[in-house]
């Protein structure tokens, strides 16, 4: 099965380049401080290999930016498709309501929040749904269930954490299968440790779905990103190769990766005809 290279964070890449993510919007604050530095971030793993990118849209819902939340997704998408080469998918991003990292702070019913930021993303424009990041998996499924009433695919991403510990293999599992029978197209797992994701990838092969993964960089001794060394994109497409062997079809990069990383990605998986 081709691979497709997914591209790698926009966070990440916008402390490179010295712009502020200030709480409660982190990067989208960006769309209208820098948003020509957004656009070239999108355009920068376009030409590193990637074919499917995800918008600025992690932190526009309501509850993040008030009453110009509309505003942002829509500059958010308007923003990407004007970096990305004609045959490229966009992906609109919907992530937790309050954190990726604690899951007890997941909201009651989440569900009409996550509806809400669904259509509008369906509405800019954006070629599928990405309900990534949840490490509560009642919330990741209301996400699923929210975007799949929209018609869009919808792809689903579960994760344990930047330690590992949120959730255990057989809980992701148990998500992702429950993701699939409300609808999800394609299960993965991201931001957990790239060396830590093995584990993790190993039970979505079970699930009948194109599955994969988009590992952080975890710790700076790790070597895999954090600009730590030029080694660190090769050293990182090493691991992605363990879920390549799995059978994992949708191989990108999370926290602490660079375009670098999309491209070595990209270098190591995806025959040139196919970006």
């Amino acid at each position: 099965m081709p691979i497709t290279i997914l591209d790698g964070p926009l966070g990440t890449a916008l402390a490179d380049r010295g712009v502020a993510t200030p709480a409660p919007l982190w990067s989208a604050a960006a769309l209208t401080s820098h948003p020509g530095i957004v656009a070239d971030i999108h355009r920068a793993h376009a030409c590193a290999g990637a074919t499917v990118h995800t918008a600025n849209t992690f932190r526009t819902t309501r509850r993040a930016a008030g009453p110009q939340w509309r505003m942002l997704t829509r500059t958010a998408v308007a923003l990407a498709r004007s970096a990305l080469p004609h045959g490229h998918r966009l992906a609109g991003s919907i992530a937790p309501l309050e954190d990726c990292y604690s899951p007890e702070r997941s909201p009651v019913n989440p569900g009409p929040e996550h509806a809400l930021l669904a259509a509008a993303l369906v509405e800019a424009g954006c070629d599928l749904l990405l309900c990534e990041t949840f490490p509560h998996l009642g919330e990741g499924l209301a996400a699923v269930e929210a975007a799949v009433a929209t018609g869009a695919e919808v792809w689903v991403s579960f994760t344990a954490g930047y330690r590992a510990d949120l959730l255990t293999p057989e809980e992701i599992a148990r998500g992702a299968s429950a993701a699939v029978e409300r609808g999800a197209h394609a299960v993965l797992v991201n931001c957990i440790p790239a060396r830590d994701t093995l584990r993790y990838v190993q039970p979505l092969a079970e699930l009948g779905v194109p599955f994969g993964a988009y590992a952080n960089a975890g710790h700076l001794d790790h070597g895999l990103g954090w600009g730590t060394t030029d080694a660190g994109p090769q050293r990182y497409a090493d691991v992605a190769e363990t879920w390549v062997e799995l059978g994992a079809t949708l191989i990108g990069s999370c926290c602490g990766t660079s375009a670098a990383t999309t491209a070595a990605l990209a270098a190591r998986f995806a025959p040139p005809a196919t970006r």
